[in-house]
């Protein structure tokens, strides 16, 4: 992959055994729109997953962020039951909301999703950023996060948006990780930098993850543009985690689309799977064109 290099985080792809139902979920719980519909056969299947056959895709736009559902003809694993923050197959998306309160008043009229936290949304301390989460999985086991910026702390990315909305999109994808100086060092080769470093712990922490005593390093990195960014979760628990790379039709395995340049020398628009050190699912999208390399970053 030292050819590579990401630009951007372009979407996030989710494996669910009924795309239909999940995507109105996502309509329902979040605003999200349903962009369009397909079925997918051959090597453009392959290329995103992995798999062969068939599956019926969804497109979906929350904010300015995308979201794809595949539904394969063959099934492969369900989520695993129970599971933990501090297990490496945990993987959500944050999801910027403007009011807390009224984003979980909505999300408690629709049937089907789980808590993760406990006792409802947690206002971290400011060493931790000082922003008010909700962490929860959606009704096929994908987690989820709901987050708040204090007032004065907004990014202004996310100032930029419409205050009339509830939801205003995807702010970063959280992944667990065994050991951080791998993984920052694997996502680097990618083109990512870090950008913040905390370590996280207390009764905020423990009640936003449904875990006792966490203490956990979370390291922020970024490519090109700053959002959506990654996070590296990686919780000082003493337990040796093992590796599991999951099919790309079991429902757990969520993929994170990325625009890359490649040389110029390979002319042809490609799709690329690659699997991190800790068995979570990259889809590099990319394409050289003249005089600058650069890709189309559309997960359709």
């Amino acid at each position: 992959m030292r050819d590579i290099r990401a630009r951007r985080i372009a979407g996030f792809g989710l494996t669910s055994p009924d795309a239909a139902r999940l995507a109105e979920f996502y309509v329902t719980a979040f605003g999200a729109r349903l962009v369009a519909s397909e079925h997918l056969t051959g090597e453009p299947l392959v290329r995103r997953s992995g798999v062969r056959g068939g599956a019926l895709c969804h497109h979906l736009a929350l904010g300015r962020e995308t979201i794809e559902i595949l539904q394969f003809d063959t099934p492969g694993q369900p989520y695993p039951h129970p599971i933990s923050p501090d297990e490496t197959v945990f993987q959500h998306f944050a999801i910027v909301v403007t009011e807390m309160e009224l984003a979980v008043s909505r999300l408690r009229r629709i049937p089907g999703w789980t808590p993760i936290s406990i006792g409802g949304p947690q206002r971290l301390p400011e060493r931790s950023g000082g922003v008010t989460a909700f962490k929860f999985q959606d009704p096929d086991g994908h987690p989820l996060e709901l987050l708040a910026f204090p007032e004065r702390g907004m990014p202004r990315h996310w100032r930029a948006h419409s205050r009339e909305e509830i939801f205003l999109g995807i702010d970063h994808s959280a992944i667990s990780v065994r050991d951080t100086a791998i993984s920052t060092d694997f996502y680097r080769t990618l083109g990512f930098g870090v950008t913040a470093q905390t370590l996280n712990h207390g009764e905020a922490q423990a009640n936003l993850d449904g875990v006792p005593g966490p203490q956990v390093e979370v390291t922020g990195l970024s490519l090109d543009a700053p959002t959506p960014h990654l996070e590296l979760l990686c919780y000082r628990s003493g337990v040796q985690l093992p590796r599991t790379v999951w099919a790309g039709n079991d429902v757990a395995a969520t993929r994170i689309a990325l625009a890359a340049d490649r040389p110029e020398r390979d002319l042809e628009a490609t799709q690329r799977l690659v699997v991190d050190p800790d068995g979570h699912h990259l889809l590099l999208m990319c394409v050289s064109t003249e005089p600058r390399p650069r890709c189309r970053g559309e997960l359709r």
